[in-house]
């Protein structure tokens, strides 16, 4: 027995004794913050003319050389593109023990035409394409174990027009520069080059082998193995011919499949063995088993089950390092892109390799598109660029399309050739266009029109939509465009524009960031990864989990309705917890404290299925002012939370300001027209309904010239004063929208102010129409100057500002946020999110805080929007256009509606939830009542 085992062991120490690996060596660093020094030469720009040194991988400009242009120059009479040319040396040393090897150099990307000598020889033709993998075999070049002289010279602008017009011509920063990895890759004479793949779900494997110097006898050993296990799933070895090109199909048992939700890879070890059973080379990738399949009127279908993608359009990108990223860059864009319960990503070109092998562990669909902004490759041009492409990504599971070109960026002469390269034949569409079978339509309206989704029969997915433009966009309108676009059953999902600012570092410009204008600054985070608010929003309505009209009332006994929009999981595998929560106000201390929290069981509910879900009550749940409700993945990652409020604003501000009830009695005074309230320190003076001056003690807190009528109208009619047991009042009466305000002056210094709105058809007498027939704010507003704020705290939903369109995300809670001036998506020296500027939606309190003059203001009504001051217009806007509808009047508001957010598209061409409000008043109606307390005490009681 001891013999057997030894000849056995023998013979697998036969086989494996020969046995090589591809070795690969570094002649750059891998990428962004890891570079190797070069000489570098450069024609023209910044630093030109000299020798110097460089890191590569770099983009030149982000290391001060040459000149910074972006793509769409052209658009500025007589401008043309920045065209320095660049020269590359580096001296390195090849191991003795490769001679017998074949080596080659390789690129995995650079700027534009590249021209490469080892030893002063041409390595071989100049490579045209920025976006793209080439590589040349320098064996018969090399000197090995010594010395070798590398010479690369790069001219940013190409040669080739069609190569320029696809890539240059484009809405992005012109780049020039070595600006992805270099290296050398030394593989046996005989070996396996490469691979394509077709894995598919039921576990049948074709492999397409491309082989060197091989004959006939020689046979491939295929090995699965789980990514995260040591243990193969098994081993089979299959004859082979002597065709370079050859399939081989084997099928496995007892795989799991991949998909975005249960992203399962195996590595695929082949061993190529000799006549003589040597293992000569070793070749491994990953693979997922997946069958992907595009059905024509009906949808995109993984695994069997139709998809909906939800996704963003991400270019390479970081602010300090241009095109140049690594793999912990593409990690932490993954990571968000997930965060916001996206599942899929497209880009204008073919990402970094790294990103592409997050998507396939992370569980990410990805569109990899040939580039083309809005010209094309000519066509041999672009076969070449197609098949560097392909044959560099085409194993990955998370390409789940081809795209070619985009907006009119396609060669219609290429859409055949994606098959010649491509063994799972994955679809091939062109963004924007309604094409083979699937209409991708660029910022499609929320009616589509005819031909379109509304009354079409093709597959839908739009592949840019809701431009996300300064604040546009992205997060405002989704939830009405989704909920329409995803009743229809053709509907297949759609990205949004875009994910990231591309704002640059400017080394000719003391560093500063730059956008050029507004053709940069469009995306979801800031060029940091700075979360916007649609960030939330986003993740809200894309989450997989989605709540059926929950209110907490009185009587809710802990049911209520979810839905599950995931496409492959059931919800039993997920969880779910609850906290509730105490929030007090600053009548006590301002604090937000955990009462309770525990599990929520989810039931079996299978995707795209709505079920019902318990939750036991705490018995302290009504003794809570929110419930917060967090669900997670089968992972342990949360997917989202939810918030709602448990009381009702009069009844949380009775809790809170009820123990406080004075003894002591405000006092009226009345001079010159003027009636004001005192108590406890504080004054309110009045003249016709206008608040024109507080005071606490000596202090004047210039909080006046209010309240103001906001999309109404109202003339004030009369004013008396009256004591109501300690409290002292002044009442306004109008005419128009206004019917009354009530000022009430507690004992204990409050100001109260109970205003009754719009409850006469009439108005009261008003000659003409008293408020706005399309009504984009509404409510009463104040002025209080901004420089005397310096923060703000608050009860309501936060901690971001709100748009009509762009609620979801934000959660109740108590905010905090200190002031400043951010413009989104332009102050990108100093971007401070969440902006401080903007409206604020259910609010119960809010402090503006001063160093001289705060005060809090708390809210008897429920769901006002509190205004706090207006926001600045981004300052290179496109042709002076404001990217936000009028604030009313004043610098503080509490209002009962406010506009919307448009996106590329304009307010009439979005969603229901976007549109202007109308008002009808009939006679009898209670009207809008709001109900407001000013605090001016420098002591609370």
């Amino acid at each position: 027995m001891k013999t057997f085992i030894f000849i056995i062991f023998s013979c697998l120490f036969s086989l494996a004794v020969n046995a090589q690996t591809t070795e690969i060596q570094y002649l750059s660093g891998s990428g962004y913050q890891d570079t190797k020094t070069w000489e570098f030469y450069c024609s023209a720009g910044m630093n030109s003319g000299k020798w110097s040194k460089i890191e590569v991988p770099s983009q030149w400009e982000l290391q001060g050389f040459g000149k910074y242009t972006y793509g769409r120059f052209y658009l500025n009479k007589g401008a043309k593109p920045s065209d320095e040319t660049g020269l590359y040396r580096y001296q390195f040393k090849v191991p003795a023990k490769w001679k017998d090897m074949q080596v080659s150099i390789v690129f995995e990307g650079v700027m534009t035409d590249t021209e490469v000598k080892i030893n002063d020889i041409p390595a071989g033709d100049i490579h045209q394409g920025g976006f793209y993998r080439f590589s040349y075999d320098i064996t018969d070049k090399l000197n090995f174990g010594k010395k070798n002289n590398l010479e690369v010279k790069v001219w940013k602008e190409s040669a080739n027009k069609s190569v320029n017009a696809a890539e240059r011509r484009a809405d992005w920063w012109l780049y020039g520069g070595i600006y992805r990895p270099v290296y050398l890759k030394a593989m046996p004479k005989t070996h396996i080059e490469r691979i394509a793949v077709n894995a598919m779900a039921n576990g049948k494997l074709a492999t397409e082998l491309h082989l060197r110097n091989i004959s006939q006898d020689y046979s491939v050993a295929a090995t699965i193995t789980p990514v995260d296990s040591k243990t193969s799933i098994g081993r089979q070895i299959i004859s082979l011919n002597s065709d370079e090109i050859q399939t081989i199909t084997t099928e496995w048992k007892g795989i799991q499949t991949w998909d975005c939700e249960n992203p399962n890879l195996y590595t695929l070890k082949l061993e190529l063995i000799n006549p003589q059973k040597q293992i000569v080379h070793i070749h491994e990738e990953r693979i997922g088993f997946r069958t992907i399949e595009f059905r024509p009127k009906d949808g995109i279908y993984v695994n069997g089950t139709k998809i909906i993608v939800k996704g963003t359009n991400r270019h390479s990108f970081h602010p300090d390092g241009g095109r140049t990223t690594n793999r912990e860059l593409s990690l932490q864009d993954a990571l968000l892109i997930k965060e916001m319960n996206m599942n899929a990503v497209r880009s204008h070109y073919p990402p970094d390799k790294h990103f592409l092998e997050i998507c396939d562990s992370l569980g990410i669909f990805y569109l990899n598109e040939l580039a083309g902004w809005q010209n094309s490759y000519d066509t041999e041009t672009g076969l070449k660029l197609l098949s560097e492409m392909i044959n560099r990504d085409v194993n990955h599971p998370c390409i789940f399309m081809w795209s070619n070109g985009n907006e009119g960026g396609w060669n219609k002469n290429i859409d055949a050739h994606f098959a010649d390269y491509d063994p799972q034949k994955r679809h091939v569409i062109h963004p924007w266009a309604d094409f083979n079978g699937l209409d991708t339509h660029h910022y499609p309206a929320y009616q589509t029109g005819p031909y379109r989704l509304a009354n079409g029969y093709n597959v839908f997915m739009p592949t840019e939509f809701l431009h996300g433009l300064y604040d546009r966009g992205q997060g405002a309108g989704l939830d009405d465009f989704w909920d329409s676009y995803k009743s229809n059953p053709l509907f297949s999902g759609g990205f949004l524009w875009t994910y990231v600012d591309e704002a640059v570092k400017r080394t000719d410009q003391g560093g500063r960031l730059d956008s050029d204008g507004p053709n940069g600054p469009d995306g979801i985070v800031g060029p940091r990864r700075e979360k916007e608010g649609s960030f939330y929003t986003v993740r809200e309505v894309w989450a997989p989990i989605q709540f059926q009209n929950l209110f907490i009332t009185p009587s809710f006994k802990g049911d209520f309705m979810i839905s599950n929009n995931y496409l492959f999981t059931n919800l039993k595998e997920c969880s779910m917890k609850y906290r509730v929560y105490s929030l007090s106000s600053p009548l006590k201390k301002g604090t937000q404290t955990l009462l309770s929290e525990g599990a929520v069981p989810l039931p079996d509910i299978a995707p795209g299925e709505t079920g019902k879900v318990h939750m036991k009550l705490p018995a302290v749940f009504f003794q809570g002012d929110v419930l917060e409700l967090e669900a997670y993945d089968k992972q342990g990652h949360s997917i989202c939370n939810w918030t709602w409020p448990i009381k009702y604003a009069n009844e949380y501000f009775a809790m809170q300001y009820n123990k406080h009830i004075s003894t002591s009695s405000a006092s009226i005074k009345k001079q010159n027209g003027e009636v004001t309230l005192f108590a406890n320190g504080i004054s309110a003076t009045f003249r016709n309904g206008i608040l024109i001056e507080i005071k606490q003690k000596d202090e004047i807190i210039p909080l006046n010239n209010g309240p103001l009528p906001v999309g109404m109208k109202a003339n004030f009619k009369e004013g008396y004063e009256y004591m109501q047991g300690n409290d002292a009042c002044y009442i306004a009466k109008y005419e128009g929208g206004i019917d009354s305000i009530v000022w009430r002056m507690s004992g204990d210094g409050l100001l109260g102010m109970e205003a009754v709105l719009l409850n006469d058809p009439k108005g009261h007498g008003f000659e003409g129409a008293f408020f706005d027939k399309k009504i984009y704010n509404l409510g009463l507003t104040f002025s209080f100057p901004e420089k005397e704020v310096k923060g703000m705290k608050w009860m309501g939903r936060g901690p971001y500002r709100v748009w009509k369109n762009r609620i979801k995300g934000t959660n109740y809670g108590i905010w905090e946020k200190e002031y400043n001036n951010t413009i989104t998506g332009e102050s990108f020296d100093h971007l401070i999110y969440p902006e401080f500027k903007g409206y604020h939606a259910n609010v119960y309190w809010a402090t503006l805080e001063s160093d001289r003059v705060p005060f809090t203001v708390y809210s008897e009504s429920d769901g006002l929007f509190f205004r706090v001051f207006t926001p600045l217009e981004p300052v290179h806007r496109r042709n002076g256009e404001n990217t936000m509808w009028e604030f009313p009047e004043g610098d503080i508001s509490f209002l009962y509606d406010i506009p919307a957010m448009r996106s590329g598209k304009s307010i009439p061409e979005l969603g229901p939830h976007s549109q202007p409000s109308s008002i009808r008043i009939k006679k009898g109606d209670d009207g809008f009542k709001m109900k407001l307390w000013f605090d001016f005490r420098v002591e609370k009681m």
